[in-house]
């Protein structure tokens, strides 16, 4: 019997994630993507099929926000997350359903979830 790769397993994953999580003009969804050295987030509304706002680590507001202490990819997420909920309060959207996109909820995912929290975001 041949073994399911770490990728294969992580879409399965993503895949039972999606089937309970879908974004909405009143609730879009916040869904992330985390590669080795980088954390994406962004808004969508799966209605309309728009991507409402996005943010990532290599956003430039992203990095002037961090300034020269880079202290880890925890903190990273958390000012992505801060970032992408200034950005979707300044839209309008307050309530999102969050997409952690097959990845457990902690570590950077829990960082980014907490820092879109505390800029208002409501999920």
């Amino acid at each position: 019997m041949k073994r399911s790769s770490r990728k294969h397993r992580k879409n399965l994953r993503h895949k039972r994630v999606r089937k309970q999580v879908n974004g909405s003009t009143s609730r879009p969804r916040l869904s992330v993507f985390k590669s080795s050295r980088h954390i994406y987030a962004q808004i969508i509304d799966d209605t309309n099929m728009n991507t409402l706002v996005s943010a990532s680590s290599m956003t430039p507001k992203v990095k002037e926000m961090l300034g020269d202490d880079n202290s880890g990819k925890l903190n990273t997420a958390s000012v992505v997350g801060k970032l992408l909920g200034e950005l979707a309060i300044a839209k309008g959207v307050k309530e999102v359903s969050f997409d952690r996109g097959g990845y457990p909820f902690h570590g950077r995912v829990k960082s980014l979830a907490d820092g879109a929290r505390e800029a208002g975001l409501v999920f």
